[in-house]
């Protein structure tokens, strides 16, 4: 017996799709066993679609099994509904851990969704890791943020730093997702670390609105600004009415795997 899977990428940030949960699996460990990119399929994350009474839902695991709200994820996953005709609308409403969220669908393979509001921002941390200090502002933009303005974003060592940033005592336990911005005539360029992958990804969208609203919050960018990410994909953060992510998702390839 096998199940249907799609691969998705959110403007790189890429993921395993499932309709539905097999019976008798749970999801963490699917989701930890389908990401691997070596004895699996190869994914950041995972997306668990479900309907019911008319209403989406969506639920995600990182490669490492544990839960988290996906920005990328989400758009993926409102383009991915469209797409199997579980929905005819492009404006409609995606459940999720964080709640019911609006999304619209705004062009041939992009889409914008709701996001959850920016909070617990602090400025200015001066935390010490592999021996220097360095300025850290954080922020939960539905995963907990380190943000750092960089005047190089090609020669930071985003492995090194990233890690040793992630799971600083400052951020607590769970630790913070790492962004290294730097930005040029108006446009923020982006990579981040991402915990729960344990590895830069090529795209984070919760990591694109930490760098817009931190960016806003010191007067270096208006309150909808653009943001180049590693896979050289461009997405729109906005905070002129809630908050608000945009950007470009696509169905890579469809395929059946033992559950």
């Amino acid at each position: 017996m096998t199940m249907r899977f799609w691969k998705m990428s959110g403007a790189g940030n890429d993921f395993i799709l499932l309709r539905g949960l097999p019976r008798g699996h749970s999801g963490a460990a699917l989701a930890r066993r389908l990401c691997d990119r070596r004895c699996g399929i190869g994914a950041d994350g995972m997306l668990l679609m479900s309907r019911h009474d008319g209403r989406l839902r969506l639920d995600y695991w990182n490669a490492d099994g544990s839960t988290a709200f996906c920005g990328n994820g989400s758009r993926c996953a409102a383009l991915w509904a469209k797409a199997m005709g579980w929905t005819n609308k492009t404006r409609f409403v995606l459940d999720t851990n964080r709640g019911a969220l609006s999304v619209r669908l705004t062009g041939k393979g992009r889409a914008e969704v709701e996001m959850p509001l920016p909070h617990d921002l602090r400025l200015g941390l001066r935390l010490k890791v592999l021996g220097k200090t360095h300025t850290v502002h954080s922020v939960d933009t539905g995963v907990p943020h380190a943000v750092l303005f960089v005047p190089d974003i090609k020669k930071v060592a985003v492995q090194t730093l990233g890690r040793a940033l992630r799971s600083h005592k400052a951020f607590g336990g769970p630790g913070a997702n790492v962004d290294f911005v730097s930005i040029k005539k108006g446009v923020l360029s982006l990579r981040t670390y991402e915990r729960g992958v344990e590895d830069e990804t090529y795209c984070c969208g919760t990591g694109v609105m930490a760098a817009g609203f931190v960016a806003c919050v010191l007067g270096k960018a208006g309150p909808a600004v653009q943001v180049m990410v590693r896979s050289g994909k461009t997405l729109k953060a906005s905070f002129l009415d809630g908050a608000r992510l945009e950007g470009p998702g696509e169905i890579i390839f469809t395929g059946e795997v033992a559950p």
